[in-house]
């Protein structure tokens, strides 16, 4: 689960939630590598030729274009989501990427756990409502996640209040 829960000071209890990374920085290096040398292969048959400076400059702007898209979408990933639950208050303070950072705060007696298996903007979207404020937490999260997120999360804010 790309979720941990930690206990902090003494009747507290902290959520560290974070995106799945399936491209380490040693697989980027690799997956680059190997597409430069497939798209090279080819070239061979041209060597020497003046349709080899004819090919290259689109096969150049190719591997730029994956390496962008992968470097921007590992960019996007570094999502980091850290809720503190107090005895009398949560905090929740969302990292999110190029430095964005959003916080929100509710007493723990009044939030309410909703999960929302239609009618969000992924099935089974997860918000915490407290007040008139409702906040998503997980949206980066698979499905399966979220629901088991829901679940731990409510049954968190029941063992807070005493339930």
């Amino acid at each position: 689960m790309p979720y941990q829960w930690q206990e902090a000071e003494a009747g507290s209890r902290r959520l560290h939630l974070w995106p799945h990374r399936s491209l380490a920085p040693k697989g980027f290096v690799t997956f680059i590598a190997i597409t430069v040398g497939m798209i090279a292969l080819p070239l061979v048959a041209v060597l020497g030729s003046p349709v080899l400076w004819g090919l290259l400059p689109f096969l150049a702007l190719a591997v730029a274009g994956i390496w962008f898209a992968l470097v921007r979408s590992n960019r996007d990933r570094q999502i980091l989501e850290d809720l503190t639950l107090l005895p009398d208050r949560m905090h929740l303070v969302r990292h999110g990427p190029r430095g964005r950072r959003q916080e929100w705060e509710g007493n723990p007696y009044w939030v309410r756990v909703e999960l929302h298996p239609k009618g969000g903007p992924v099935p089974n979207y997860v918000t915490l409502k407290g007040g008139a404020r409702e906040v998503e937490i997980g949206a980066f999260l698979s499905e399966d996640e979220r629901i088991t997120l829901a679940r731990d999360l409510g049954a968190a804010l029941r063992a807070q209040r005493g339930d």
